[in-house]
């Protein structure tokens, strides 16, 4: 696997709930319950291992002391882990990334790796571009079957864009897989973006990142991939059983 160039960095969105995977996240955040002999983010983190990340950023919330309990500081990967605690409540991902985006990124415009922590992908993080063409690259994937409706399209020349909303309009749309790389302008004028929605004006702001993608769509400067490999959104107790019993036997 190919190194990339220093000083990139990566983010893992691990600070939700997990509301839908109770009982199991009552005493256990969601990206450490395990899939296949160890926790889903050990996945993720073995990955930015061996692609060359060395500072990772792990953001959190709801039972926020269990991450360095069970992760420690990350040697073991060969990682520097951060953490970021958000408070009892989370800031979304657009808060979330804002949050970190000073350890992500020094006060500089190198871009990052983000990916949530309660996906898992076989996709090669290696073939993700390193200096996107815009301010954000996504992996999308096929809509499965708790998603039909998709969320964005992916054209021929590899932008991505939103689907139109008229009436009968049913464009073939890709889920975003929760994987790619941003660019810390994509961040540059939230608030214009984002207005008074709730929880943008208290401190720290709490936001979602899809609408600023959006806008960055809408001037063209979002590309994508559509990965056809193995992609798990580990929803509910039900998809992380499947999961386990897939990688078990993998």
């Amino acid at each position: 696997m190919r190194a990339l160039p220093d000083p990139m960095r990566a983010l893992i969105f691990a600070a939700g709930v997990g509301e839908r995977m109770r009982p199991l996240t009552r005493h256990t955040p969601k990206p450490l319950l395990s899939a296949g002999g160890k926790p889903l983010i050990a996945w993720h983190l073995e990955k930015l291992a061996a692609l060359g990340v060395r500072d990772v950023v792990v953001n959190t919330s709801w039972l926020a002391d269990c991450f360095p309990q069970a992760l420690g500081d990350g040697s073991r990967w060969g990682l520097r882990l951060h953490f970021t605690y958000e408070g009892p409540t989370p800031l979304e991902t657009g808060g979330g990334m804002l949050h970190a985006l000073d350890l992500l990124t020094d006060g500089g415009a190198a871009p990052f790796l983000a990916v949530n922590g309660d996906i898992w992908t076989d996709h090669d993080f290696a073939a993700l571009p390193t200096s996107p063409d815009g301010l954000a690259h996504l992996v999308l994937v096929d809509n499965p079957d708790h998603h039909p409706q998709g969320d964005f399209l992916l054209d021929a020349q590899g932008r991505v864009a939103d689907p139109p909303q008229a009436p009968g309009v049913s464009p073939a749309t890709l889920t975003f897989a929760g994987l790619g790389v941003y660019r810390p302008a994509l961040l540059d004028g939230w608030r214009a973006v984002i207005g008074d929605a709730p929880g943008a004006t208290q401190s720290p702001p709490r936001f979602r990142l899809p609408p600023l993608l959006r806008a960055a769509m809408a001037r063209g400067q979002v590309t994508g991939e559509h990965h056809r490999g193995r992609w798990t959104d580990v929803g509910t107790p039900a998809r992380l059983m499947e999961l386990d019993q897939a990688l078990g036997t993998a």
